[in-house]
């Protein structure tokens, strides 16, 4: 047990360095004095107060308007937790041309969130989608884009702490604003004081990230998840990011990828069983309750084992089946089932990534914060806009 609401297996390295277990002990005591840390306890003050954003509970539609870690963590906790949400909300997290026309006459807040204000797409979109009053602004608080924008409409701003980068943001007031809004319990999802004494969930934490530093020195690259749960499919967009944005630097990183199970059993996996051996693996499923069952009357006398079965039997025998050609095979692989689906199990989830993250970044001597090959396309596009006319563009 990782914790009461995740079961957890390791990966089962036997070869880990015990000096690497050491320093990522150590690692984990020095990063706690971080000011990021604050915002994934309870004892954090938002940027905002109850009584501040109480105007906005009365709205049932809601446009998120930003890139990356300002709208991951967000749609990853919105298609969680769906069950629990009875409001809509749209995301706008790319350029897309034609997403724009089915919801002008719904009405709808724009929460635009943008850490350093000057999001391109960002700001993009939201000329596309603004409305006269109901906008609501999240960025830091320098002299930049949005905030003046914001400004001159007469709109609220909240800030985006500066010490916490945009894929760090879930727990912050980029995630837990919008969860709030969604009627859900932005306190259940931060337990961080309880976890980090917590003897289990620090041994797994360090367990994997100790692994994953002896998979890396031994060439594996790939950080493969098998995701046996369709709500958390935007759970791993959100990890991807995380770990490729903070790890991908001075040549190092890992490439974090995700497959649709068992959908992929009839696709990926013939690749993953017999090909090249460069990646490590991790099993994540949330254990449901109830599913459908099988029709009995439609079921041949061939097949007799699927009658008095559901779909979620038969989820679970191919995940077992898969975990154990893996282990057959000696493919290394970790495994999480969360075993109560609900703003606290996610919360531990995204805290557990966080800092796994965090210590490998500090492992592969990288800075796990900042993403400065990002800024050069920025800064290309911006040169780009400036000099060539619309036809010149398309052409």
């Amino acid at each position: 047990m990782l914790t009461q609401n995740i079961n957890f297996n390791k990966f089962g390295v036997k070869k880990k360095n015990f000096k690497t277990k050491l320093f990522v002990k150590k690692t984990l005591k020095k990063y706690l004095n971080n000011n990021f840390f604050k915002s994934l306890s309870r004892n954090y003050v938002y940027s905002f107060t109850q009584k501040k954003i109480l105007k906005y509970k009365k709205f049932h539609n809601f446009n998120i308007i930003g890139m990356g870690g300002s709208s991951l963590g967000i749609e990853a906790i919105y298609n969680f937790l769906n069950f629990k949400i009875k409001k809509k909300f749209y995301f706008y997290n790319n350029i897309n041309l034609n997403k724009f026309s089915d919801k002008k006459k719904i009405k709808v807040l724009n929460i635009i969130i943008s850490k350093s204000g000057d999001t391109l797409e960002t700001i993009s979109n939201f000329n596309i989608l603004k409305n006269k009053k109901n906008n609501l602004f999240i960025c830091e608080s320098s002299n930049n884009y949005l905030r003046k924008l914001a400004n001159k409409l007469k709109c609220e701003i909240l800030e985006h702490r500066n010490y916490i980068g945009g894929r760090y943001s879930v727990l912050s007031e980029v995630g837990m604003l919008p969860s709030i809004l969604m009627g859900l319990k932005e306190e259940k999802f931060k337990d961080f004081d309880n976890l980090i004494k917590n003897a289990k969930f620090i041994d797994g934490l360090i367990d994997s990230v100790s692994s994953t530093i002896f998979f890396v020195k031994n060439k594996k690259f790939n950080s493969i998840i098998l995701n046996y749960d369709e709500q958390s499919e935007e759970l791993f967009k959100w990890y991807q990011q995380l770990l490729a944005e903070s790890l991908g630097k001075k040549s190092k990183g890992l490439l974090p990828l995700v497959s649709t199970m068992p959908k992929d059993n009839h696709s990926l996996m013939q690749l993953y069983l017999d090909g090249p051996k460069n990646s490590f693996y991790t099993f994540f499923d949330v254990i449901e309750k109830k599913a459908l069952k099988i029709n009995n009357s439609l079921i041949l006398d061939s097949h007799d084992y699927l009658k008095n079965k559901s779909l979620l039997d038969i989820k679970i025998a191919q995940k077992k089946a898969t975990q154990s050609v893996f282990k057959n095979k000696k493919i290394p692989f970790r495994s999480f089932d969360i075993l109560n689906r609900s703003e606290k199990s996610l919360g531990e989830i995204f805290t557990f990534f966080m800092l796994e993250t965090i210590l490998l970044g500090d492992a592969l001597k990288v800075n796990p914060f900042d993403q400065p090959s990002v800024e050069l396309i920025k800064i290309e596009t911006n040169k780009i806009l400036k000099r060539i006319k619309k036809s010149q563009i398309l052409s």
